[in-house]
């Protein structure tokens, strides 16, 4: 079954408009997803349900409903969903270039998680699609864009994702606590020369060059998944016991043991499986791999 779009409008290239759909980047279900447990009333077992509800007037209809900001303790200033849409700058429908910026310019604490996949939408798109894909790729660069979707103004940062381009939204500088306003709650110690050296061994036994995210499973949302069906079918339940955690005491011999342990671990995964022992061949065997054979007569 083809996926189905969460977006469409227009990649805005300056005066270049590209037909785009926007297709969400997370697997929905499957092995690898979460499993989404209900909420339960204990002691009927109904499904939890959730309600708008006023303390003077009960339930409440969604046409009840407006939104408001309080300016003093139950003072509020409210602002109908009209206004609130001629505030927003820009359309639903253009997701904007704004700059083409280093791939190493944003750091990560500003990304939010969410990733949308961009497609050309018809074939009018695709000649221009592929050109602004080559391009990023070429001068190693990626779009910072501009739009309005989910009713509120987004950052997103466009980039290649093999032949596609994927959108990654982001958080605004002010929704981010910088890590400055923490850094004088660190004490820092100075690090003794031998245990840093120890340090810099594991380091380097821990490194992989050609590490794949694709190695790496949900193990709580599989073994959530094996309970469930377990209790389904009625089966009898046993969870493992919890790995205790050490805690750091000596730092020298906390590191020795996990270098111990990197090793074994790299030599048991790496150590190739020894080969067959061949039997050299016997004096007669290469006089007669020497000898040509003679051709037989005919009858």
């Amino acid at each position: 079954m083809a996926a189905r779009p969460v977006w469409q409008g227009f990649i805005r290239f300056s005066l270049v408009n590209i037909p785009a759909q926007g297709f969400t980047a997370a697997a929905s279900g499957g092995d690898g997803g979460d499993v989404h447990l209900h909420q339960l009333h204990k002691g009927c077992g109904a499904r939890v349900k959730y309600e708008k509800h006023c303390p003077i007037h009960g339930k409440l209809a969604q046409s009840d409903i407006e939104s408001g900001y309080e300016f003093s303790k139950d003072q509020y200033v409210t602002v109908d969903s009209d206004t609130l849409a001629s505030l927003r700058r820009g359309n639903d429908k253009t997701i904007g270039i704004e700059a083409f910026i280093p791939r190493t310019c944003i750091a990560p604490r500003y990304f939010s998680g969410r990733t949308m996949y961009l497609l050309p939408d018809g074939p009018i798109g695709g000649k221009p699609y592929a050109m602004l894909h080559q391009l990023m790729v070429e001068q190693k660069r990626y779009a910072f864009c501009t739009a309005v979707m989910n009713g509120r103004e987004q950052i997103m940062l466009m980039r290649p994702a093999e032949k596609l381009i994927a959108m990654e939204f982001l958080k605004y500088a002010a929704e981010v606590k910088p890590p400055s306003d923490l850094a004088p709650q660190l004490h820092s110690p100075a690090v003794p020369k031998k245990e840093l050296d120890l340090a810099r061994t594991l380091f380097n036994q821990l490194s992989e060059d050609g590490f794949k995210l694709s190695d790496w499973t949900n193990h709580y949302a599989e073994d959530l998944r094996k309970l469930i069906d377990a209790k389904v079918k009625g089966q009898e339940i046993t969870t493992p016991p919890e790995e205790d955690m050490p805690q750091v005491t000596d730092l020298m011999s906390a590191l020795r043991k996990s270098l111990d342990r990197a090793k074994a671990k790299a030599g048991h995964a790496t150590t190739p499986a020894r080969p067959a022992r061949l039997k050299k061949p016997s004096t007669a065997a290469k006089r007669a791999a020497a000898t040509p054979a003679r051709g037989r007569r005919r009858a």
